[in-house]
């Protein structure tokens, strides 16, 4: 199986996330899958890349011509995809996954998974997307995702889009049972 994680690319987060990073990084290496990722040595995307490695797996980035010209390419990835801008890498990444895992992370990191619900919602594909909680961090986000089913602007029946993951092993057996249900089309 090919997880496409989004993360963050900081090196100033708390050890809680880093250490999420490396659990996740070494149970896709345990299970013998691979690790789709935004493609930088940096931040959570480097730990988790590391410990992937580390244990034996594959790592496969997808990262944009600008970033790598700035030196924050993974080259010790198995393959690392260098793409024109943001729009092919998400592409990429998007095409290459079989499950979406969202880990903490930033603006890039919110605007990747904003788009994979979107594409679930829409039709486009009908992939696990797994929102890994570590220390409650999705939080607020679920949150104004409450607000949006209350108000009509979204369909209560699209909480069905993603599974918010307590831990590593939640994450893993979600995607190992993922039956995709049928969701209404986004149309009123």
């Amino acid at each position: 199986m090919r997880f496409t994680c989004y993360c963050s690319s900081s090196s100033t987060v708390d050890e809680h996330f880093r250490e999420a990073a490396r659990r996740l990084g070494g149970a896709i290496a345990a299970r013998g899958d691979e690790l789709v990722y935004g493609g930088t040595s940096v931040g959570l995307m480097g730990v988790l890349a590391e410990a992937v490695r580390a244990g034996g797996g594959r790592v496969s980035g997808v990262v944009p011509e600008l970033m790598e010209a700035r030196g924050l390419a993974d080259h010790a990835a198995d393959e690392l995809v260098v793409t024109e801008g943001m729009s092919g890498r998400k592409q990429e990444m998007i095409t290459r996954a079989d499950a979406f895992v969202a880990l903490p992370g930033g603006f890039g990191t919110l605007e990747e998974l904003f788009e994979v619900l979107t594409l679930k919602q829409l039709g486009y594909h009908r992939k696990p997307i797994v929102l890994l909680d570590v220390q409650r961090f999705w939080t607020p986000l679920l949150e104004l995702f409450e607000t949006l089913y209350a108000t009509g602007f979204a369909r209560p029946e699209y909480a069905a889009l993603y599974h918010v993951a307590a831990d590593v092993e939640d994450l893993l057996a979600y995607v190992d049972a993922y039956d995709p249900e049928d969701l209404p089309t986004k149309w009123w």
